[in-house]
């Protein structure tokens, strides 16, 4: 049975693969542009004859485990102390917030102006807290860390010099991961952010195209986020929003590539799975709420393009959920010719697959010279891991569509980088559960039946892709079961 005598099957599987080969095209765009912009870092205009103040925001949340580290890097930061102004703030509900008032009373001790806010309501999640604050707040430039984050010393200096361009409204560091070798889900993270926070938000900023900021580990200048109306909370993802509705006032954002601040990645499948629930729904919100703005605006047409496929990215998941229902069609019904060959298996191959490959491995290319090498043996595991994840973010995307509310979620921190740390703590934190275990689990034995359904009609071309599908949902379905079923050191209670 050749491809054309179903069209149906034909032409929807056509559909959906350009489409994903569209998103693979413009990661080759973006690889384009940060090559042509490589050696072309940002430097300040000028320097700042007196240094300004800046007040440094950290928003936690339930961070027993990592606060200390935040309070002793934020306070070793070199810069005088009578321009820097530390605000810790702490919608805490458990034993957190005695102890992050503690530490802020020994700070205040030793002469620095630290200022300890908490809230019992935790109105507006994030957004609120920093949105609260911003009345007490002493400086023109306001920084923000969250919990898990570790900034060096140099980190205030090597950024504040940009704000002497009176445009620039935002200077972003790039995040470093503190526990990258803790695991295989922690070194797939790693490419996978790697991706964003090397090759994205380079060539972005370097193309002067819009970007984000990434929620931490940057500096605002004050008169930015309140001309561009303050945070709000009408979205999971409070910086992107704001991000783009300062950037559509006309404020430059830098992005510092070289200026690296570590940071925990999520060390257990659920919190992996918490953190890009919350991210993709946010980006969604936002898209719906800023995209019909950026096309009405008078921008040029290659920023317009640009913004709109980054803020539709995460429609990727909803197609990767198309697949699923076209897979079986697709290599037991539509059959093989040398059109579907040659018209839609070697241009979805290239653009949908190749694409990705390049990608990555360039991300980490860019930061070490064999970075790429050793990159290449996980790429195959972090084409699963996205498929495997395509239940989770898909239904993300859908509760944005639908206009479905969420709670702010936070991510578990730990404060754990090695397996010999994660052995010895035992904390009572714990990420949120979802229905989409047990769709993830049904769908691992699906593609094994399809596997061995290929095997016996001897289709060992269609073998290869099959295994990514059963891999990935394999692999996360049973990163979900394995921290359910065990006594886990690591665990954390789950955000109202």
């Amino acid at each position: 049975m050749i491809v054309w005598d179903n069209p149906f099957w034909f032409t929807s599987y056509i559909l959906v693969f350009i489409a994903l080969s569209a998103f693979g095209a413009h990661r080759i765009k973006v690889l384009y542009q940060f090559w042509k912009h490589r050696a072309n870092p940002p430097v300040p205009v000028s320097e700042f004859n007196e240094l300004p103040v800046i007040t440094v925001q950290l928003p936690i949340f339930n961070e027993l485990h990592v606060v200390g580290n935040l309070l002793r890097t934020v306070s070793a930061l070199d810069y005088p102390r009578d321009r820097l102004q530390i605000q810790v703030l702490d919608d805490s509900t458990d034993e957190t917030a005695a102890h992050a008032e503690k530490l802020a009373a020994e700070l205040r001790a030793r002469g620095y102006d630290v200022d300890y806010r908490h809230r019992t309501n935790r109105h507006g999640f994030k957004a609120g807290a920093l949105d609260e604050a911003m009345a007490a707040a002493k400086g023109d430039f306001i920084c923000i860390f969250d919990a898990d984050f570790q900034p060096q010393p140099d980190y205030l200096k090597k950024v504040i010099h940009h704000f002497t361009d009176p445009k620039v409204g935002m200077v972003q560091a790039r995040w470093g991961h503190l526990n990258k070798e803790f695991s295989l889900l922690t070194r797939l993270q790693a490419l996978f952010l790697d991706g964003h926070l090397v090759l994205e938000q380079t060539a972005r900023s370097r193309h002067g195209e819009f970007l984000n900021f990434n929620g931490t580990a940057g500096i605002w200048r004050r008169e930015a986020i309140t001309a561009s109306g303050g945070w709000q909370h009408d979205t999971l993802t409070e910086d992107l929003d704001l991000s783009y509705r300062a950037q559509l006032k006309g404020w430059k954002f830098i992005y510092l590539k070289d200026v690296v601040v570590p940071a925990e990645l999520p060390p257990d499948m659920d919190g992996f799975k918490s953190q890009q629930h919350r991210w993709t729904k946010g980006s969604i919100q936002v898209c719906k709420k800023i995209l019909g703005d950026v096309w009405r605006s008078d921008i040029p047409l290659r920023l317009k393009l640009e913004a709109t496929a980054h803020l539709t990215s995460n429609f990727a998941y909803l197609l990767t959920l198309c697949t699923l229902v076209l897979m079986y069609p697709a290599n037991f019904v539509m059959g093989s010719s040398w059109h579907k060959a040659v018209f839609v298996d070697v241009p979805v191959f290239f653009f949908a697959s190749m694409s990705v490959v390049a990608f990555y491995i360039t991300a980490q290319g860019a930061q070490s010279r064999f970075g790429w090498l050793r990159a290449l043996p996980y790429v195959p595991m972090l084409l699963a891991l996205g498929i495997g994840m395509s239940i989770n973010n898909g239904k993300a995307v859908l509760e944005a569509l639908l206009n479905q509310s969420s709670d702010f979620v936070r991510t578990p921190k730990y404060g754990i980088e090695t397996k010999a740390q994660a052995v010895k703590q035992r904390s009572s934190y714990k990420a949120g559960k979802s229905i989409a275990l047990w769709i993830e689990v049904t769908l691992t034995g699906y593609f094994g039946w399809m596997i061995a359904l290929a095997a016996q009609r001897g289709q060992w071309g269609s073998i290869p892709f099959l295994l990514l599908f059963f891999c990935g949902f394999g692999y996360v379905a049973a990163g979900s079961l394995m921290k359910r079923f065990s006594m886990s050191a690591l665990q954390a209670p789950q955000a109202a």
